[in-house]
């Protein structure tokens, strides 16, 4: 039997994204104020931004998909993300199967609620994620490695620029099918998108860089072409 070996960043950065895509839901149940970017809000009249801490693990799953573009061409980034569907709906089907079990009598009142507080979600909200998830992954990964085809060389602008575009279609998708006709949307769609681009232009550069270096060096490769 043949042995099929895996480059030893692609084994890495798949376990690594298979976490943040377990982790975003979890970290999405705060609101997070950044400071000056905060601020942003307020300048353009939309008041004070705040941005969901999930985030953070989203523009970590751009950066590793938009690596394994790079390192391993955009097929092999675009079966990862697919690939990310597993552990996603999983946890969401883990998610809903421990709510529904009855709590042991010995937990503490307080502990119970705010563990179903934090977990609980309409099943809007969770197939908002699961699609949002999908189509936004989809589009970094075929707007980056499209931008590289087209001749655009420089590694931290490609990733930017498909950060932006993907977390824009991300925001749209997710509060869309979460919220709408629930609550007005537009106020909150517009702060997320600012907050968003904002954080994806400050991070993903630098990211992109760090994972591309991380992944190149595990496979014994120098250089970031």
């Amino acid at each position: 039997m043949d042995t099929i070996r895996i480059p030893r960043s692609l084994f890495f950065l798949s376990i690594f994204y298979g976490g943040m895509v377990c982790i975003a839901g979890v970290l999405g149940n705060k609101q997070v104020s950044l400071g000056p970017i905060s601020e942003i809000g307020t300048w353009l009249g939309v008041g004070p931004l705040a941005v969901e801490a999930g985030i953070f693990a989203f523009l970590l799953l751009v950066s590793v998909s938009s690596a394994v573009a790079e390192l391993h061409g955009p097929d092999t980034a675009r079966r990862l993300v697919v690939i990310g569907f597993v552990p996603l709906v999983t946890s969401v089907l883990l998610s809903m199967l421990v709510l529904a079990l009855p709590a042991s009598p010995s937990m503490e009142p307080d502990r119970l609620h705010a563990f179903e507080l934090m977990m609980s979600g309409t099943p809007r909200i969770w197939m908002g994620g699961i699609v949002a998830y999908g189509i936004s992954q989809i589009l970094n990964v075929t707007i980056f490695s499209a931008l590289k085809s087209g001749g655009g060389r420089m590694l931290w602008l490609r990733a930017a620029i498909a950060s932006v575009l993907s977390q824009i279609a991300d925001t749209l998708i997710f509060v869309s099918v979460a919220f709408y006709g629930v609550f007005p949307i537009g106020e909150l769609l517009v702060g997320q998108m600012l907050s968003k681009v904002v954080l994806s232009i400050v991070l993903v550069p630098a990211l992109i860089y760090f994972f591309v270096a991380i992944g190149r060096m595990l496979d014994g490769r120098r250089g970031l072409n």
